[in-house]
Parts: C-alpha cells; sequence; structure tokens
C-alpha cells in the first residue's frame, strides 16, 4: 500500500521510534481500523539517529511514581510473552541482571520512601545497607555509600532496535503504512486537526494525529501552534574494557551511583555516562561529535572510586544520542490537547521513553479507540499540566 499525493488516513502517528511503532501496534491489534488507514511518518527509516536506537535499553520498576512503574511493567509483560506475541524467533537479548541504585545518607531517605511505592506497585526490589550491599557486591567500593536499592527481578536490559522492530513489523503486517517522510505542516481550526502535510508535497488528512516525535516532539507541536516543552539533550555513553574484570563484575547490575555516574557490563566491556547539570548541556548537533571531557574528568574517575578494578580500563568508543527531554519536570506527557481533542502528545520522556513504549502505545491506542484510559489512568501525565506549569517530578531519572 502506498500514499498518494492527496490521501486520507484514521490515525497519522508521526515518530516511528519505539514509541511510535508501539502505538501502531496496539492500534493495529484492536481489529477498528481497515489495513492502510494508520500511518507512521517517520523521516528518517534508518532509524540511525533515532533516539531507541541509541539508547542503553534499559528497563526498570525503580520509579518514585506509580504510573510509571506501571508504564515499565507493559514492556516487561511483552518481553515476558515475547515468543508468544512476536513469533518464536523473537529474542531482544533481555539481560534481567537489575538495577543498583546507590544514597549516601542525605539519598537514603528518599530511596526508603521510593521503595515503598515500588513495592506498592508491583516491584521486586530489596534494599541493602552498607553491609549487605559489601557482601552482595564484592567488586563494589561501599565508603561513603549508605544504602542500595536492588532490582532482584524484572529489571535490566536488552537490544532497544530489535524491540523496536518487533512492534513495527507486527504493525506493518497488520496493515500500518510506514511513510519515509516529514511533517511540515499541520492544518487544524479550534477543536481538530484534519490533516498533515509533508515535505514531498503530500497531504494526508487524518481523524487522529499522534505526536511521537521524540526530541522534535515540541517542534512537530509548534505546527499546530501548541508550546510543547521537549527539546533535544545531547547524552554521551562512553564503553570501556577492563582486563581485571571478574566474573560477579561482569554479572553486575546497572549500577548508578549517589553522584550520578552509572555504569553497566556490555558483552565483555562496559558501557557509562553521566547525565549533566542543566548549566553543563552539551550543545545539540552533529551526534558523531563526542565530547570525552566528561568521561576524563567525571565518569571515569566516578565508577574508578565505586569499583576498583575500574581504575585500569581502556575507552574503547563512545557514542551519543538525544534525549526527548521535558524541560518542566523530565516526566513524560501523554493524552490528548484539552481543545485540539484529536492531538494526542506521547512525549517528553526524558530518557526513560523506550522501556515505558508498550505502556504509552497501549495507552494511546485506547483514547483513541475508547475514548479514554483502560490498563492505566494516566491522567496526572495529561497536557493540563504543562498548561499550568505544575511539574510533576519523578525522583528516580537518570
Amino acid at each position: 500500500m502506498t500514499i498518494s499525493l492527496d490521501s486520507s488516513a484514521d490515525v497519522v502517528i508521526v515518530g516511528g521510534g519505539a514509541i511510535g511503532s508501539a502505538t501502531a501496534y496496539y492500534l493495529s491489534m484492536m481489529g477498528k481500523f481497515a489495513p492502510g488507514r494508520i500511518v507512521i511518518v517517520e523521516r528518517d527509516t534508518s532509524y540511525a539517529e533515532c533516539s531507541t536506537a541509541r539508547s542503553a535499553g534499559g528497563i526498570r520498576a525503580q520509579f518514585s511514581t506509580p504510573q510509571n512503574i506501571a508504564l515499565s511493567k507493559v514492556t516487561l509483560n511483552v518481553i515476558r510473552n515475547l515468543k508468544q506475541i512476536f513469533g518464536a524467533d523473537a529474542d531482544v537479548g533481555f539481560k534481567e541482571q537489575g538495577y543498583l541504585v546507590l544514597a549516601t545518607n542525605d539519598g537514603a531517605g528518599t530511596l526508603r520512601a521510593n521503595h515503598v511505592v515500588q513495592q506498592a506497585n508491583g516491584g521486586d526490589i530489596e534494599l541493602l545497607d552498607q553491609d549487605d550491599l559489601a557482601r552482595r557486591f564484592p567488586w563494589l567500593n561501599v565508603d561513603g555509600i549508605a544504602l542500595g536499592a536492588f532490582g532482584r527481578s524484572g529489571e535490566g536490559w536488552l537490544d532497544p532496535s530489535i524491540m523496536m522492530s518487533l512492534f513495527r513489523k507486527a504493525a506493518q503486517a497488520h496493515g500500518v503504512i510506514v511513510l519515509n517522510d516529514q511533517v511540515v505542516g499541520i492544518e487544524h481550526d479550534a477543536t481538530k486537526v484534519s490533516a498533515v502535510r509533508l515535505a514531498s508535497g503530500k497531504r494526508i488528512t487524518c481523524g487522529a494525529l499522534v505526536n511521537a516525535a521524540g526530541h522534535a516532539g515540541g517542534k512537530l507541536a509548534a505546527l499546530a501552534g501548541i508550546e510543547l516543552p521537549v527539546e533535544p539533550r545531547k547524552r554521551f555513553v562512553y564503553v570501556m574494557d577492563c582486563r581485571e574484570a571478574t566474573p560477579a563484575l561482569h554479572a553486575a547490575p546497572l549500577t548508578t551511583d549517589a553522584s550520578g555516574v552509572w555504569f553497566r557490563p556490555e558483552g565483555r566491556q562496559f558501557i557509562t555516562g553521566i547525565s549533566p547539570d542543566d548549566t553543563d548541556e552539551p550543545p545539540v548537533g552533529d551526534l558523531d561529535a563526542i565530547d570525552y571531557g566528561p568521561y576524563e574528568n567525571i565518569v571515569w574517575p566516578g565508577v574508578a572510586h565505586r569499583v576498583p578494578a575500574f581504575e585500569a580500563v581502556k575507552m574503547t568508543g563512545a557514542w551519543a544520542g538525544y534525549y526527548d527531554y521535558n524541560t518542566l519536570d523530565q516526566n513524560a506527557i501523554i493524552g490528548p490537547h484539552p481543545e485540539l481533542a484529536n492531538f494526542y502528545f506521547a512525549n517528553g520522556f526524558s530518557g526513560h521513553g523506550f522501556q515505558q513504549s508498550g505502556g504509552t502505545g497501549q495507552a494511546i491506542a485506547e483514547l483513541i479507540v475508547h475514548g479514554g484510559f483502560r490498563a492505566i489512568d494516566l491522567a496526572c501525565f495529561g497536557y493540563e499540566r504543562i498548561r499550568r506549569k505544575e511539574p510533576l517530578f519523578e525522583l528516580n531519572i537518570f
């Protein structure tokens, strides 16, 4: 199926990354739309610079907000049932090695409060004091650490590109069209979107428009006159080889130090990084332009202090990707616009969009088909808080 110069669709989804692909998949599975009536518009169908493909592929229950935990649990359920959903050959390489979040005395109270929320919402998280941490993780320097939270199950990492591809290909098998193009205009009146105009000159009328444009979500919303505080933020991931690494270290969880530095195993190597302060954000631009200063000055000293084996490492590579960063509160924006009721947001995940792609796609599909949330009530993530400038902060952003 192809899109002609002037076509129509029931749903146009802008962005074919994990969020957009998952949304298309759940919509296609609901049985309401005929083949060809759901269209993903993706400006780069190589997905080479897609945030999903450049993410660390983590999934966790260690959030402070019940809705964030619930969103990730949907994706986890897909992973648990991957072969039943996508076929016997489906494999995303899930490494269920957990997350380990470390805190000093100053942060221990927050970690305990988060733990209460996590356990109440189905998380399998264990709190470990300094002695427990030293026994459980002999590679860890526990100096200055008062408490750790360890995900015993349901946390880890996987290949995000494969997961995205499984959602997308399953959607295509149910008649979803993936169009290599870019939205350059949105036609609307005071109450609804009527059509999108594409860079190719094509025009698609639509019954619903989903903004799953990732770090370009703010620019897309602006085409409809909507202010959306979502912008690209560049993040670096560094690859290290450590000859002194023990089998126990290679089996380590994704570990986030109280300093903000994180690392995890990646095959026989390790990856590491840190999210910068707002005052030290790297410039947005060429993703192949890597700044090694943060590694040399902050990241490597931080991981070497926390893991003595990392005092002798060799950096073997690095890459960069974009967060779709919500400048208000670094939390997701999910749901319809209050006036343009058929314009749906799936934006602003600020680094945890991949792991919440399943739950978000399901939620947007429910809104379009049923007119409301069914599986998870995500009203707290609605656009109204953006308009009121009332942030909903997630305490476990890293």
